[in-house]
């Protein structure tokens, strides 16, 4: 807990009749530093002391005498707000960032913990395309946000890698591409092998019997279905790699959905034990109308399973393997009902750990003007998208900073973090429209702009050319613009926190935008390096903490931080 906040609560706790907890969870922000740097709002009192908020502020307020690190107390309309001791704040702030370095904002609240998170999860024998984003760098940046929190993460990529449309493909394979056994297959390949089929099932209704019937044959086991299967499988999971690399994303598992194919008789078992299932229409359904939805569908009429029958199973299965805490789901908006009708089914199932189960929604990645060029028809894949982008900003490299050293690899770690940013500083929730121009401005909220301000901070901290000392004298940095650059500095702890509350990545990026406002706000009001030895040996530190900062910030969302740009 904030060192700040404690003293507030102490203070507050004397005089409400609130618990600790409940204090913490009310005290606020001020959006101005007029304000003051913390608030309680009294709203709450209201029924028990049965005055107005303003009043019981008021009141409050007069009865609260503030004790150092809190300088002063004073009612502003229904609010208690605290102004805090400057130099307290500076010197326990700076301190912390300069012991715990690159683990300044780790907690252990998830010390023993486990956090399961199933993200990005494609199709096999399909490319990766710019649709499959989103999930993978939200649940990646989530998978950090809970790491740094000290929880065990086990990083889960739920492939789609069974269904009827392996029928289709293994028919498709058999007809019209098995004959040049010397071919290396593609995705692309696989790819028009199934688009074939299907202008082929137009003319020929029969093959979709034939492709049914092959399905059947690898679900029960059949050898050379299997074999053909795991070849498209292992195809696609070479490709997949190579775009996983570029952004740096690692999965602790690749477990698809054929995995539990084995367990599913099981777990179909267990739910029509429990009074479960029903008959609809052929088909084994869980009735949901109670609960206003649906009927969970089993099994359909061809006895072959589905994706909720599946997740059941995998369900079981990863609490069972990893004892979870909590498992987390990065998929699509237009899943809800899937995963509000599959947490209710384990819900019915009796397992209390259902309600851990969450589903962590997103809006669609849409292009401005739809404009995006592709190597590949209409749809936009992720690696065009991603060497597109560093080809642009190894232009912009060329024409500001053609001497600089490691071009290429800034012009990757820039072009693929201007990417990363662009999608996770947008709420989740909402749709991200995607801006070239918008994208890749170094003077705009972007993740070029945050990467060239920690570079500039590394420049300062070059021609300084002297270790960085934290013995400074701390009132040196009173002035406003270090004291909002050094309280928002401490705020980074606590925006993890809520970035995990909420799953939220965008929070993270929008405070890491703050945090380079103020600092070219105090960069612009003071000069970092002077004559006088102590002010640069203070401005020096706030200046390494801020680089510090911004670097860790941008590694939980997997954003590298090149020292120059």
């Amino acid at each position: 807990m904030d060192y700040f906040i404690k003293n507030i609560i102490s203070l507050l706790r004397e005089k409400t009749s609130l618990q600790e907890n409940e204090i913490e969870k009310l005290i606020e922000i001020p959006p101005d530093p007029k304000m003051g740097d913390y608030a309680f709002p009294c709203y709450s009192l209201s029924k028990t002391f049965k005055k107005s908020p303003n009043i019981i502020a008021t009141e409050l307020s007069n009865t609260l005498h503030a004790i150092r690190p809190i300088a002063e107390i004073k009612a502003i309309g229904p609010y208690v707000n605290f102004f805090v001791d400057r130099v307290t704040l500076s010197e326990i702030t700076l301190k912390t960032i300069s012991e715990e370095r690159d683990g300044y904002g780790t907690k252990t609240a998830g010390k023993d913990k486990t956090v399961v998170v199933d993200f990005s999860s494609p199709n096999i024998a399909k490319h990766l395309a710019v649709h499959h984003l989103r999930s993978a760098l939200i649940g990646n940046a989530i998978y950090h946000i809970y790491k740094t929190l000290g929880y065990k993460c086990v990083g889960v990529n739920h492939l789609g890698d069974w269904g009827t449309q392996f029928g289709q493909l293994i028919v498709a394979y058999k007809k019209w591409g098995s004959e040049n056994a010397h071919h290396t297959y593609t995705v692309t390949d696989l790819n028009n092998l199934y688009v074939r089929f299907h202008q082929e099932a137009e003319k020929n209704p029969g093959l979709e019997d034939e492709a049914r019937e092959w399905f059947r044959k690898l679900e029960a086991g059949d050898t050379e279905a299997k074999e053909l299967w795991q070849h498209f499988k292992d195809t696609s999971l070479k490709e997949f790699q190579k775009i996983y690399d570029m952004l740096g994303i690692h999965f602790d598992a690749f477990i698809g959905e054929s995995f539990y194919n084995a367990m599913v008789e099981d777990t179909v078992a267990r739910i029509k034990e429990k009074g479960l299932t029903k008959i609809s229409e052929q088909a084994l359904i869980v009735d949901l109308e109670p609960y206003n939805m649906p009927p969970c569908l089993l099994r359909k009429k061809d006895d072959t399973t589905l994706y909720a029958t599946r997740d059941i199973a995998a369900a079981e299965y990863r609490k069972k393997t990893y004892d979870f805490e909590k498992m987390i789901y990065v998929v699509g908006s237009e899943q809800k009902l899937h995963f509000n009708q599959f947490f209710k089914v384990l819900e019915l199932m009796g397992y209390d750990w259902a309600s851990r189960c969450v589903h962590v929604d997103f809006g669609l990645m849409k292009f401005k003007d739809g404009k995006m060029s592709t190597r590949k028809g209409k749809v936009v894949l992720l690696e065009d998208l991603l060497i597109e982008s560093v080809e642009r900003i190894r232009k912009i490299i060329e024409e500001k900073n053609p001497s600089l050293e490691n071009k290429e690899a800034v012009a990757r770690d820039v072009g693929i973090g201007a990417v990363i940013f662009a999608d996770l500083c947008t709420k989740r929730s909402k749709d991200v429209v995607f801006d070239w121009d918008e994208v890749l401005n170094f003077e705009g909220e972007t993740g070029p702009y945050v990467q060239y301000t920690h570079a500039r901070l590394c420049s300062i901290l070059r021609k300084y050319g002297r270790p960085v000392m934290a013995d400074i004298k701390f009132e040196l940095l009173k002035e406003d613009e270090s004291f909002i650059l050094i309280k928002n500095l401490g705020q980074f702890p606590s925006v993890i926190l809520k970035a995990a509350e909420f799953y939220e990545p965008s929070l993270i990026c929008n405070y890491l935008i703050d945090v380079c406002g103020n600092l070219n706000r105090f960069y612009n009001a003071h000069r970092v390096l002077s004559d006088d030895k102590e002010i640069t040996k203070a401005r020096v530190l706030l200046v390494d903490a801020t680089r510090q900062v911004i670097k860790n910030g941008l590694h939980i969302l997997g954003i590298h931080t090149p020292e120059q740009m």
